[in-house]
């Protein structure tokens, strides 16, 4: 008989990865926010004699790229936390596609994915 759903040990184990990675990626989104709100800062940027249009281009560039970082970390973020309710629904590692269960080793690599990797691959075709 096939197993339709990971054991209570097994989730136990998954919750333990996902918050690790939860704490991770939670650090790293608040430095980013602090770091684009300027509260890392000495407050001293806006004083510099230095400035000139190409430093600002290369400020307004980094300023971008924090931004996309840190809209991937919150993706990043939300999806372990749906992850995290899956666990406590019990449906978690249950693909939503097939509804297989998703080998233990996709989920430690993915821990919020939804899909088995066949399922992810025909979506894409």
């Amino acid at each position: 008989m096939e197993k339709t759903r990971y054991s209570d040990e097994e989730l136990e184990e998954f919750r333990q990865i996902i918050n690790e990675k939860l704490q991770v990626a939670e650090e790293q989104y608040k430095e980013i926010i602090d770091t684009m709100s300027k509260r890392n800062s000495n407050g001293i940027d806006d004083t510099l004699p230095t400035y000139h249009s190409l430093e600002e281009g290369s400020c307004t560039q980094t300023l971008e790229e924090q931004m996309a970082m840190a809209q991937r970390l919150y993706k990043f973020i939300t999806g372990l936390k749906a992850a995290l309710l899956r666990i406590d629904n019990k449906t978690y590692g249950i693909c939503r596609v097939t509804k297989k269960l998703i080998p233990k080793e996709r989920l430690r690599a993915v821990p919020h994915t939804t899909m088995t990797l066949e399922a992810k691959l025909q979506q894409k075709k």
